[in-house]
């Protein structure tokens, strides 16, 4: 951790939060990464209490693990949690995409294409910062008409988890293409009330990362 970054002054540990949990999630920070405050106030130019702060959030997103003694460190998940991380995806999700198609209108169709066409755009202009957040919204706006607000928060906490998994799988495993295709799928099947077609293709869709980002983390860790 080098170097001097500029943040805005207002709201101080929502600022630090927010680019530490960005830091995280595009691999800037690894996993396991020892986060000295110290430093972290030197390198923001800040006290140490809004960084305790903005730790303290990310603690509670699951993103940084807090010690006693103050320390910190980026969460690293096993892979026995990061494969629940998608079953969990699986779960929650097939129950608001079945539940949403038979209310889904022209306005929440419009919004999904909207989010898609971004989408889209980030994946050939290779912006990774923007991939997690589109995915989330994308499938959210998919989901939306399910009008399930409980199920939607936690659908937002485990998107939040498997955020940086993501990211990994499209940017590492080239897996953009294939995710174009599945997304215009989801979609079209909603479009066309197959709800059982769309179920089919969105379990696929998330097992497939799941499996994919499995084998390429066991693999690496090995090494």
């Amino acid at each position: 951790m080098v170097g001097k970054r500029t943040i805005a002054r207002q709201s101080l540990p929502d600022v630090i939060a927010d680019d530490l949990r960005e830091r995280i999630l595009n691999g800037e920070l690894l996993e396991g990464e020892t986060i000295r405050q110290g430093a972290l106030a030197e390198e923001y130019d800040v006290s140490r209490m809004p960084i305790r702060e903005a730790l303290k959030r990310l603690d509670a997103e699951g993103l940084v693990q807090l010690t006693n003694n103050r320390g910190a460190s980026v969460v690293k998940h096993s892979l026995s949690e990061i494969a629940e991380i998608f079953d969990l995806r699986i779960l929650v999700e097939v129950d608001l995409y079945c539940r949403a198609i038979p209310a889904m209108t022209s306005k929440n169709f419009e919004r999904c294409h909207k989010i898609l066409n971004e989408m889209e755009a980030s994946y050939d202009a290779d912006d990774v910062a923007k991939w997690g957040e589109l995915n989330y919204e994308y499938h959210s706006a998919l989901y939306a008409a399910a009008d399930r607000t409980l199920t939607n928060d936690l659908l937002r906490k485990v998107y939040l988890q498997s955020d940086r998994y993501v990211r990994m799988h499209l940017s590492v495993m080239q897996q953009r293409e294939p995710a174009k295709e599945d997304h215009r799928m989801l979609l079209t099947f909603a479009q066309d009330q197959k709800i059982d077609e769309g179920r089919t293709v969105l379990i696929d869709h998330i097992t497939r990362t799941k499996n994919q980002l499995l084998d390429m983390i066991a693999t690496k860790r090995a090494v």
